[in-house]
């Protein structure tokens, strides 16, 4: 009876650490979004195309530490140039509407 629920017990840390596997790798290799693979591994690791994908993440690299900052940074001067080029349209044909009223 005894040796019944020990080989239980190997058995359920077996299939845990099993499929907990990516979070483990993710871990291991440092990932700075550990929590959120480990949460994505937890609600849809059941799924096997869940569990791939937690696994494939697990060993995608880290992305550069200014990753964020910079393109944070590149959508502020792309929103600008766009309002500045509205801006100048706008001015244009105000210019244009107001020099054929004159006319």
């Amino acid at each position: 009876m005894l040796d019944r629920i020990a080989l239980q017990i190997v058995e359920v840390v077996f299939a845990l650490t099993i499929y907990f596997l990516p979070a483990i790798i993710a871990d291991h290799r440092k990932r700075h979004d550990i929590l959120t693979l480990a949460l994505f591994n937890a609600c849809m690791g059941w799924t096997v195309v869940g569990w791939l994908l937690a696994l494939v993440w697990a060993y995608v690299p880290n992305p550069p530490a200014g990753l964020a900052r910079d393109v944070t940074a590149k959508r502020r001067l792309v929103r600008m140039a766009a309002f500045s080029s509205a801006l100048m349209a706008r001015v244009d044909q105000r210019a244009a509407k107001q020099g054929s009223a004159r006319h």
